[in-house]
């Protein structure tokens, strides 16, 4: 496949092309996943339920991305791969700096953070220092104790008016690319219309400008729980490649996700 850029990403979104995410965390599924045309793989802080079988993410460090990072990149020369920042890695804009670095060195194209406004600094300092940004709004994990659970966000006005607010900020910063998690359909619509920059949802509604899963999710592997807004590709597939190339094709239709899988 042809190598996938920030402004093939933008591109996409302009001429609404739906983008398909999944996460990896090896060479092996990430070949796969390249092979047949996901245009980004995000090596989440997501290892450390599924991987490490944790019951949040907060206690995955930066040297375990780093690590699967690297993996992730020997099986995928041309993909576009964003790492997540780990739980305390960029608590100010010198943290955020030195541990991005790390990640970008280990083969990333994109880092992703978690959080608001309040990352507007941090984000700044990223963009300066060439190192290019993807936001992550709604239901951020990393919060879950703040949020008393893994709850759906920003479902009264007051939140969702915030939320449209820190995604214009997070683009203002410098950020390229949007996450948007566990929000209400029509809110995930208005953010996307809101900002420039390309909107990946998950449990946000098919208005956004690409969708993502957890590859466990995809596959129904993740200990007997698929979330409401995943879906099990490899029951109706058969086989990894079809569920893989099945989900591509559904995000792209935009026959995934449908209402059975949405927030209002």
């Amino acid at each position: 496949m042809a190598k996938i850029t920030v402004s093939k990403l933008k591109k996409m979104k302009q001429e609404g092309e739906k983008i398909a995410a999944l996460t990896a965390y090896d060479a092996s599924f990430s070949s796969l996943f390249e092979a047949n045309g996901v245009h980004v793989i995000l090596v989440g802080d997501s290892l450390g339920m599924v991987l490490q079988g944790g019951s949040d993410t907060l206690a995955v460090t930066n040297q375990d991305i780093a690590y699967h990072t690297r993996c992730v990149r020997a099986g995928a020369a041309n993909t576009f791969v964003i790492a997540d920042m780990p739980f305390m890695t960029y608590s100010s804009p010198m943290d955020a700096c030195r541990n991005a670095a790390d990640l970008m060195r280990a083969g990333a194209n994109m880092v992703k953070l978690e959080g608001g406004e309040w990352l507007y600094q941090s984000i700044e300092a990223l963009t300066q220092q060439g190192i290019p940004v993807c936001g992550h709004l709604g239901l951020t994990p990393q919060s879950v104790h703040v949020f008393g659970g893994f709850k759906i966000q920003g479902r009264d006005n007051e939140a969702a008016q915030k939320m449209i607010a820190d995604a214009k900020a997070l683009e203002a910063a410098g950020a390229q690319l949007l996450v948007l998690e566990c929000i209400p359909s029509a809110l995930a619509k208005a953010i996307t219309e809101a900002v420039s920059i390309p909107t990946i949802g998950i449990g946000a509604g098919k208005d956004c400008d690409g969708q993502i899963l957890v590859m466990h999710d995809l596959v129904g592997i993740s200990a007997g729980y698929i979330p409401k807004f995943s879906k099990n590709f490899l029951l109706e597939a058969g086989t990894m490649e079809g569920a893989v190339k099945k989900y591509i094709d559904d995000v792209q239709q935009g026959q995934f996700p449908s209402s059975e899988h949405e927030f209002n």
